[in-house]
Order: structure tokens, then C-alpha cells, then sequence
């Protein structure tokens, strides 16, 4: 007996808050984010440890001398050093801790734009899913319209333009279909490189979707709107501050910092010979201190500085403008979506019940001899124009939560957001 084997394709659903975890793992943005954090922990680590000493073995052993010892006879040496007072490191490690909450908050940002990133490409495929489907029912409806239309054209009952007339709605259809087919296989391969998944037969969890509160009166009276991306400019900006502040300090504040040696000297490098009191073991410890007088470069050092840190509170200054002006444009923008929706919800509920009146008139009659009974044509029709009120509604959804989650975005709620999604 032969098996007739056809390729199933494999339908794999994930839920929202799924896909962006996998992503947020996966993404080369995040990654790349963590290790600035770890850089900056590096970093802070680097500016504090200056106040622990540091030791270091080393050797400078050779032959006996011919003549006369040159140098020291050191058969091996200990040196440790440590700062114990600085007025300038003190700023410089502020300026790392600084450093690291930037890299911190440059992280939660990376973060909340690959969650933006999945939450898009999400809702895109499954309203393009949701529309597929709305699409086979009204294929249905305007295949058998078509058909309706040959066999009273066949008939001589209506003209041929009636049938080329469906035939068109047929074809259109057809045309948006593919569309939509070819905007979820895009919409799928983004999402399988944002979380590593395979693209094919990848489906959504419709209710793994939360919904988006409309803006409120509230947020508008918001004076200021931030962000993780906003926060860390300023805490980059602060962090250049600080660093400025402790070059500057170079040049007129002294330091003081402490040395320890230990060398043994070797015998047979004839040092006995022309120094009384010659020993092996030697030890000295002692405190440096540094007062700077006049160093141009370290001048120079600390006005690029300045400049640097004046340059990065500008560009944070710029950016707080910026999102406070997109913010209040796309609130703005939210209402009236909001309004277009309300509009094609109304138009489609106006359609359906349109079609329920058509449907009842077919079963039992007009109700009126003087008015004519409901045909199966115009039946078809009112079912194709109420799948097609269908997909405006979901068109008019999917352009509403577009902007909504880029408002999430812009102030900072998106990662909540999704996970409400869990609740």
C-alpha cells in the first residue's frame, strides 16, 4: 500500500512577553550594553583601587662588574605604591560612578527599544493574521457572488458588467491578500531575527497583547517627560563634569602618595669592596608629595574637558526638548486615531446590522407586498461590505497601537507594558 505523504508546515505560537525575553537575550544592542556595564564597572573599580597599593617583583641580575660597581647589585626588588591623597581623584571617581549609572540606564534604554522593536513587529503580524482570515471569508463571499452573477449574465437577467463587476471585487480581494501574506512573512523573519526563532509557521497569541490606556489630561499637564536614554545623556553629561572638575584640580591642588622598597643585593658583584657597611637586605618607605607649579598640558587637558562636559549637557538639553515636543505630538495624534477608530467601528457596526436586516429578509420576506424581497446578490454584497468595515476597524487598531507603543516608548513604559501582559 502506498502513503501518500504531503509537507505539513508546523505552526509554532509564541505570546508577547515570550518574544521579547528571547529578544532582549538575544539582541546584539543588549549585549553590547552589558558590556559597557561592565567597562564602567571596570572603570569605577580602576579609580578607587588607586588608594590600595600596588606591588611588583622584579630582577636585575648580570655578571660581576669589571672596575668600578655600576648601579645597584640587585639580585631582586618589591615595590609598592598607593595614593593617600588626591583633591582631584575624589572627582574622578565620582565621575565613575557617574559613568556606570549611565551604562546602566544605556542598558534599561537598549532594552526598552528591542521590546518596542518585538512589540511592533507582534501587533503588525497579528492584525496582518486577523485580516488574512476576514479576507478568506470575504473571498468566499465574492467567489460565490461571481458565480451568481455568470449563471444571471448566462441567463440574460443581468448585463456582463455586473459579472465583471465581482469578478473585480474577486480579483481585489486576491490582491490584498497576497499583500498581507507577503507583510507577515516580513513581519515574521523580523521576528525570528530579533529572538533567534525559526521564522516559519511563527504565530501569535492574540490575548498575550494588553491594552493601551488612552493619554489623559494628566499627562499632558506633565511639565517634564524622561526616559532611560534621556536619563543616561545626564548622567554621561554629569560624569564629563566631574571628570573637568578633577583635571582642573590638577593643576593648582597638590597630592601626596606613598612608596615602599625592598631590595637584596647580590655579593658578587664586588660592592663590599668599595662601600662600608654593605648589606643585602635594604628597605625604604617614604611619602610623596607633589605640588604642581605650571604644566600647560594639564591646562589644556582641563578646558577640553570642560568643553566636552558643556558639549554633552547641551546635547542632553536638545534631546529633553525633542522628546518633549514628539511626546506631545503623538499624544495629540492618539486622540485623533481615536477618533477615526470610534468612526470605522460605528460604520462596521452599521454594516453588520445591515446584513442581519438582509438575512431576515431572505428568510421570511420584506414584510410588505409593495416592497421587494431581499436577493441573494444584494446579500453577498452586504456580507462583503461588512468584512471589508471588518478590516478597517482593524486597520484603524493597528494604526492607534502603533503610535501608542511608541508613546510607551518615549516615556519609558514600555517594558511595563509588556509585562502587564503576565498579570
Amino acid at each position: 500500500m502506498l502513503a501518500l505523504v504531503l509537507p505539513v508546515t508546523a505552526r509554532a505560537q509564541i505570546s508577547l512577553s515570550t518574544a521579547v525575553a528571547l529578544a532582549e537575550k538575544n539582541s546584539p544592542s543588549v549585549r553590547a550594553a552589558v558590556a559597557g556595564v561592565q567597562q564602567a564597572h571596570a572603570g569605577l573599580a580602576q579609580s578607587t583601587d588607586v588608594y590600595y597599593p600596588s606591588f611588583s617583583l622584579g630582577s636585575s641580575v648580570g655578571p660581576p662588574p669589571y672596575g668600578f660597581p655600576l648601579g645597584n647589585p640587585d639580585i631582586y626588588d618589591v615595590d609598592a605604591q598607593s595614593l593617600v591623597f588626591s583633591f582631584s581623584q575624589r572627582d574622578y571617581v565620582r565621575a565613575a560612578r557617574s559613568s556606570l549609572r549611565a551604562s546602566l540606564l544605556n542598558l534599561k534604554d537598549a532594552q526598552q527599544q528591542v521590546a518596542l522593536d518585538v512589540a511592533l513587529d507582534y501587533v503588525e503580524l497579528d492584525h496582518d493574521l486577523k485580516e488574512i482570515a476576514a479576507l478568506d471569508e470575504e473571498k468566499d463571499d465574492a467567489t460565490q457572488l461571481v458565480q451568481i452573477e455568470q449563471q444571471r449574465v448566462t441567463a440574460g437577467v443581468d448585463p456582463r458588467a455586473n459579472q465583471l463587476q465581482a469578478e473585480l471585487t474577486a480579483a481585489q480581494v486576491d490582491e490584498k491578500r497576497i499583500h498581507l501574506e507577503n507583510d507577515a512573512d516580513e513581519a515574521r523573519q523580523r521576528i525570528s531575527h530579533l529572538t533567534g526563532l525559526p521564522a516559519e509557521g511563527l504565530d501569535t497569541v492574540s490575548s498575550s497583547i494588553p491594552p493601551v490606556a488612552l493619554p489623559t489630561a494628566a499627562d499632558d499637564a506633565q511639565s517634564e517627560v524622561t526616559n532611560a536614554g534621556l536619563s543616561a545623556q545626564y548622567a554621561d553629561a554629569q560624569s564629563k563634569f566631574f571628570t573637568a572638575f578633577g583635571d582642573e584640580r590638577q593643576n593648582r591642588r597638590p597630592s601626596i602618595g606613598f612608596g615602599l622598597k625592598y631590595q637584596r643585593f647580590a655579593k658578587y658583584q664586588n660592592f663590599q669592596e668599595y662601600y662600608h657597611n654593605f648589606q643585602q637586605n635594604n628597605v625604604s618607605a617614604g611619602i610623596q608629595l607633589t605640588i604642581p607649579i605650571f604644566d600647560s598640558s594639564l591646562k589644556a587637558k582641563a578646558e577640553a574637558s570642560a568643553a566636552d562636559a558643556a558639549r554633552a549637557q547641551a546635547q542632553a538639553d536638545q534631546s529633553r526638548d525633542q522628546l518633549s515636543e514628539a511626546t506631545l505630538q503623538m499624544r495629540r495624534t492618539i486622540l485623533e486615531l481615536a477618533a477615526q477608530q470610534r468612526v470605522k467601528q460605528i460604520q462596521e457596526e452599521i454594516a453588520e446590522e445591515q446584513l442581519k436586516s438582509l438575512q431576515s429578509e431572505l428568510v421570511n420576506g420584506s414584510g410588505s407586498p409593495t416592497v421587494p424581497a431581499a436577493t441573494p446578490i444584494q446579500a453577498r454584497n452586504a456580507q462583503i461590505q461588512e468584512r471589508e468595515s471588518y478590516e478597517d476597524v482593524l486597520d484603524a487598531n493597528f494604526l492607534l497601537m502603533k503610535t501608542e507603543l511608541n508613546l510607551l516608548r518615549a516615556t519609558g513604559q514600555i517594558t511595563n507594558w509588556v509585562q502587564s501582559s503576565l498579570k
